[in-house]
């Protein structure tokens, strides 16, 4: 006995009817399955003729989808399907109609998923053996090509994304350079374990770095203990008159310990980050390398931008001259030689040091102040290369709460390793025309301002528009500055060796303030602080002479 549905299923598949088309003779038949029983296509000439009542049919026989049929058996299809909630990923098999199977297999000739019955019978069928196959996908046109609606069996190498015969026979890939899947995904397999031994090996590198940090955390803290021990040692044998010198230099080394190790603490941050990073890396291609089917691991691939060979910053080893500890050595020196002549050395340049607060009312809004008032810098908004002022720009300064109209006065800016900074002392503020608001005047290019410009390795000593380059044998990580307001002298020091880098003499009877430039960040080198040195308890060397 016939069912309710036979009317709209081909006689050839005796499944419903895909892209219907009808005989003259007033049969219907599924166009690919009365082209594959005439095996040929809907271009080639006759001579044809009908499965159901074999006769024959005009040589010309045009072919065309009888739209109202097949909008009858999309309808019927529609309203035959029970209503079930199902999973979002579930596939049924489109032939399974009174009772739906879950699909294993989709005909991307057919654009149909099948069942295991349905897959097995459409491989028995010769018409259909021609057929390709596929694991069972929710979107089969997203595995073909959207403009000749063919199968993606080629992939493109200049563009790096699948293509069809078409596209590099006659269409937008026309002489370009296609390799077969299996090749493309074979040499994308390769590209990607590369990456992951280069993963691999970056992750070593920032293991040894850690390793480097934890080397030079443990040295500094040893080092740090040694001086202690010595020149608590040297100072027994003087303590009655240097009590307070002991004091001060013991405050010199505990600050110096304090940041030092806590730079180190944040290069072993950054180094657990690139490590960090490097794993998700390496998790996302392990990943992709397990994935068995070509055509999607080469889709996931382009959609990630792996297509390319992959460009892993190099991890940067640990410059171990940043922790030689050479203020360490130099408070020990300095002890050995007071032995010889004390008044040569009272009172310490470390007994006038200051730790001026930062005046956040005349920073430069692309300036970031820290709570404490200590450090300054760029503020994090890259910018590009040309479309902003140039590193050494001199307006993008800040100014010091306190200034300076007598005595004298030291103070110290940490800048480690940072590529461009702008360090001195100005008059103070000026007013902007049109503006009743006062702001920081350019550092160095003016007459009532000293500083010490550096730039990527080169120092200027600039005043008045005038610049003096210096001849510095070892990089300054940390700026000392010494104001002389009595004998009218600003000094510059490698504040961890206390040698003079250069001096200005300063006619000057205004006050005098602090002035710091941590100058822009571009593409993020330049994005470290500058940072006030400063000791808990400072020794008073006036009050304590009384």
């Amino acid at each position: 006995m016939g069912t309710a549905g036979e009317p709209f299923k081909c006689p050839v598949c005796q499944d419903f009817f895909t892209q219907p088309v009808t005989l003259q003779c007033g049969h219907d038949f599924c166009l690919t399955c009365i082209q594959a029983v005439w095996e040929t296509d809907e271009s080639t000439e006759g001579p044809f003729f009908c499965p159901e009542c074999q006769i024959f049919l005009p040589p010309d026989l045009a072919l065309e989808i009888n739209t109202g049929l097949q909008e009858k058996v999309k309808s019927f299809t529609a309203n035959r399907r029970p209503a079930v909630a199902e999973s979002p990923s579930l596939v049924h098999c489109d032939h399974c109609i009174e009772r739906p199977s879950v699909a294993v297999r989709t005909c991307l000739t057919c654009d149909a998923s099948l069942c295991q019955a349905h897959a097995r019978l459409h491989q028995q069928r010769s018409a259909l053996r021609e057929h390709t196959l596929v694991d069972v996908t929710t979107d089969p046109l997203s595995l073909k090509c959207r403009e000749h609606r063919e199968e993606l069996k080629l992939f493109c190498m200049e563009e790096k994304i699948p293509v069809c015969c078409l596209c590099v026979l006659v269409g937008d890939h026309k002489h370009h350079k296609a390799s077969q899947l299996h090749e493309a995904s074979a040499d994308f397999r390769s590209t990607l374990a590369a990456h992951m031994n280069q993963l691999l090996k970056r992750r070593g590198d920032a293991e040894h770095a850690i390793k480097d940090l934890e080397s030079l955390y443990a040295q500094t803290v040893k080092s740090a203990a040694d001086s202690r021990e010595k020149i608590s040692d040297k100072y027994s044998r003087i303590r009655v008159v240097l009590d307070a010198d002991e004091r001060l230099m013991m405050q010199i080394i505990d600050a110096e310990e304090t940041y030092m190790t806590d730079w180190l603490e944040a290069q072993r941050g950054i180094m657990e980050t690139q490590i960090k990073e490097i794993d998700r890396l390496r998790a996302s291609n392990k990943e992709l390398l397990q994935e068995t089917n070509d055509l999607q691991f080469l889709q996931q691939i382009r959609s990630q931008n792996l297509c390319d060979p992959l460009d892993v910053p190099p991890v940067l080893g640990v410059n171990r001259d940043l922790c030689d500890h050479e203020k360490l050595k130099t408070v020990e020196r300095l002890v050995d030689d007071l032995s010889l002549a004390l008044s040569q050395h009272f009172p310490r340049m470390w007994s006038y040091l200051s730790s001026p607060a930062l005046d956040p009312k005349t920073a430069h809004p692309q300036l970031e102040i820290s709570p404490d008032k200590k450090q300054v810098s760029w503020k994090r908004h890259p910018v590009g290369e040309g479309l902003g002022p140039q590193p050494y720009d001199s307006q993008y300064s800040v100014l010091a709460q306190e200034s300076f109209t007598s005595g004298q006065h030291y103070w110290e800016v940490i800048v480690q390793d940072k590529p461009f900074w702008m360090i001195g002392v100005t008059t103070g503020l000026v007013a902007e025309k049109r503006s009743p608001a006062p702001r920081s005047p350019s550092l160095g290019v003016n007459s009532t301002s000293w500083c010490l410009y550096h730039g990527d390795g080169q120092y200027l000593a600039c005043h008045d528009t005038q610049e003096k380059q210096l001849s510095v044998a070892k990089r300054v990580r940390k700026l000392g500055i010494l104001a002389n307001i009595q004998k009218g002298e600003l000094s510059f020091y490698d504040a961890d060796a206390m040698s003079l880098l250069h001096a200005f003499c300063v006619q000057c009877t205004e006050p005098l303030f602090p002035m710091f430039n941590p100058c822009i960040d571009v593409n993020g080198v330049n994005r470290q602080p500058l940072t006030l040195f400063w000791i808990k308890d400072p020794w008073n060397w006036e009050e304590g002479e009384k």
